[in-house]
């Protein structure tokens, strides 16, 4: 061998070596040092993790009635890589041309799986151009599917879109009832169709949308993450309860997206949410919301509410608050997720003059037949200056004639008796000024100044210069009506797991003891004055019930003129029924009504009527036994 040959085979040596070297190198590192890793990354590429959703609890009211509930709803998807992947659709297209033959129907599962593989294997072997495959097996696969999604087949198949390039997974169908993703996943799996398959999510489903919808409140997800989490009302208040914790699976699939037997993979199951019992009524509820709704259109307010309590428990039976939204579809949520009944604050004038009325009778310096004198209708006081007015002047009237006729100078000189510290006091024992802890978050405070000043006095005790809400109003009055007590109003009765058994009891809860039971007695009758011949609320009775409460008409501050308006005004009623031994008290808020009357509207003549209509059905519901005599009459011959 000359030199020059032995050369150039030494570098080819040479480099021989080298290169096998470092390809010894890289697949030490590769299945060595870095084998941990690539092992993973490859797994990972036939492993799938699927998320298995809690099922968000439900909430249901005092009767164990549906209100909320999480359903399971089912989305058809096409897997655009395993569609187009011919070693995976030709089962499909096997499975098309076997069942046409006579031998199908003779062969049992086991038989036409074994034939389905041997087909699929001479399909894909006799085929030069194996595109023709992939355009059957999706034929074969829209024609089978369309029908039961209510579509055609070349519908589908434009939907599907199959010409395109992404290879992403495409939605084809959302919201499939249960029954229908059922026969539909039986019929992909006996067909043999590939490249389909079906996800899960928990969609809200509520039973009456447009009830109780500021209590309910409402549920939503972030965009690709399919929990639900609660935004507003119980759903928000209730979240840690009623949320659960989601689970997983595992699975391990070949490159045709079989599961594969052997890698059984691994399964969390989820654990279910609690179920949330309210003290709400259901029955009530309807109630409360048609004659909420009526209002609304006989009297065109800007704001309205009716609120249904019981007085022994604190237990909200109904609320609602206008305007609205509905639940299902979310429309008007931007313009009316407004809670009156809890964020609302106004002026409540007349109806806060029996705290006034029970301060003196509760310190002794007033019974309830004693004469007060009311200054004929204009009072003066001179140091510091102001005066206090009444449309209606009268002399002397008794304690509960003042509630009876709503006389502002006799509820200022009855404050004044009892002082303004213990007047301020009482105010606030009654729950003013502060949340009343319903429970449901994003509640008002009101607004109860403690400034010492004797003009703000006057004009707190009949319910000016002060801003309180619906539900405090409601609650005060539940005082009255129970004998003394400020009980804890209670929306959310108890939390349950999914076997029924009690997580959480929210037992009614005393706050503390206001006034004593002779006081709220004495309140009570000067309320059913309210409401006989000559009181201002008249129109509340309840045929065939004895029934007590307040009216109430205050003028709205007008910022730009800088007084109080004529002609914009809140009005209402609150009541219990019966008077004697109250089972029910109800506040009615109409804010600034709107619609065109041959009237003055104020609380007798708006909010009254309402509140009776309102407890005249909620007595017949619940059965209540009449404690009157009900009138009888004769129809009219037409």
């Amino acid at each position: 061998m000359d030199k020059q040959t032995h050369t150039r085979c030494l570098k080819l040596c040479l480099i021989l070596v080298i290169g096998l070297s470092a390809l010894s190198v890289r697949l030490y590192f590769l299945q060595v040092v870095d084998g941990d890793k690539y092992a993973k990354r490859a797994g990972s590429s036939y492993e799938k993790t699927y998320p298995l959703l809690a099922k968000r609890g439900t909430i249901v009211d005092c009767n164990g009635e549906v209100i909320a509930k999480s359903i399971i709803s089912k989305t058809l998807i096409v897997d655009k890589y395993h569609i187009k992947e011919v070693r995976t659709v030709v089962r499909g297209v096997a499975c098309e041309q076997l069942s046409k033959t006579p031998e199908w129907h003779e062969w049992d599962e086991k038989t036409r799986g074994r034939n389905i593989k041997l087909r699929s294997r001479k399909l894909l072997n006799k085929s030069k151009d194996r595109q023709w495959i992939v355009d059957r097996h999706l034929d074969y696969a829209c024609g089978e599917i369309s029908t039961p999604l209510g579509m055609t087949k070349d519908e589908l198949k434009k939907l599907i879109g199959i010409e395109g390039r992404s290879m992403a997974d495409k939605v084809i169908v959302k919201d499939i009832a249960p029954d229908i993703a059922s026969r539909l996943k039986e019929l992909i799996t006996k067909k043999r169709i590939k490249g389909f398959r079906f996800t899960e999510s928990m969609k809200r489903f509520h039973n009456s949308p447009e009830l109780l919808t500021h209590v309910t409140g409402y549920s939503t997800h972030a965009k690709g993450d399919e929990k639900h989490v609660g935004k507003a009302g119980v759903e928000k208040a209730c979240e840690e309860s009623l949320s659960g914790q989601d689970g997983y699976k595992k699975e391990k699939r070949d490159l045709s997206g079989e599961v594969m037997p052997a890698h059984k993979g691994s399964v969390h199951a989820p654990i279910n949410g609690n179920n949330v019992q309210l003290a709400i009524d259901m029955g009530v509820q309807a109630i409360v919301d048609e004659q909420m709704d009526l209002a609304v259109k006989e009297y065109d307010p800007v704001r309205a509410t009716i609120i249904v309590m019981d007085p022994n428990t604190g237990g909200v039976l109904g609320i609602a608050s206008r305007p609205h939204y509905n639940l299902a579809t979310r429309k008007g949520i931007m313009t009316s997720e407004f809670n009156f009944a809890l964020q609302g604050e106004y002026e409540p004038g007349s109806t806060f003059k029996l705290v006034a009325i029970a301060a003196a009778l509760n310190e002794g310096v007033r019974k309830l037949n004693d004469k007060v004198w009311c200054h004929n209708g204009f009072y003066r006081n001179s140091s510091p200056k102001f005066s206090v007015r009444d449309e209606h002047g009268k002399g002397y009237l008794k304690v509960w004639e003042i509630a009876k006729k709503s006389n502002n100078i006799g509820t200022y000189m009855l404050a004044k008796q009892v002082g303004y510290r213990k007047f301020m006091g009482y105010v606030k024992a009654f729950g003013f000024g502060k949340e009343s802890g319903v429970g449901l978050g994003s509640e008002s405070d009101g607004l109860v100044r403690d400034s010492g000043n004797m003009v703000d006095f006057s004009r707190y005790s009949f319910g000016y210069a002060l801003r309180v809400t619906p539900m405090q109003i409601a609650n005060f009055y539940c005082a009255i009506a129970n004998g003394g007590n400020l009980m804890k109003p209670r929306v959310i009765k108890r939390v349950e797991n999914y076997l029924g058994e009690t997580v959480v009891e929210y037992e009614p809860e005393v706050i503390s003891r206001v006034i004593s039971e002779r006081t709220a007695r004495d309140c009570r009758q000067a309320l059913k004055s309210v409401v006989e011949e000559g009181g201002t609320a008249t129109r509340a009775d309840v045929e065939g019930h004895t029934e007590g409460g307040k009216t109430g008409t205050a003028e709205i501050w007008d910022n730009e003129a800088k007084a109080y308006s004529k002609t914009r005004k809140t009005v209402s009623f609150a009541g219990m029924l019966p008077i004697e031994k109250p089972q029910f008290v109800c506040v009615v808020v109409v804010q600034e009504p709107r619609a065109k009357k041959d009237y003055n509207f104020g609380g007798g003549t708006v909010a009254a009527p309402i509140w009776r209509e309102t407890m005249k059905q909620i007595a017949a519901y619940r059965n209540l036994t009449p404690t009157e005599e009900v009138r009888a009459s004769l129809g009219k011959i037409q």
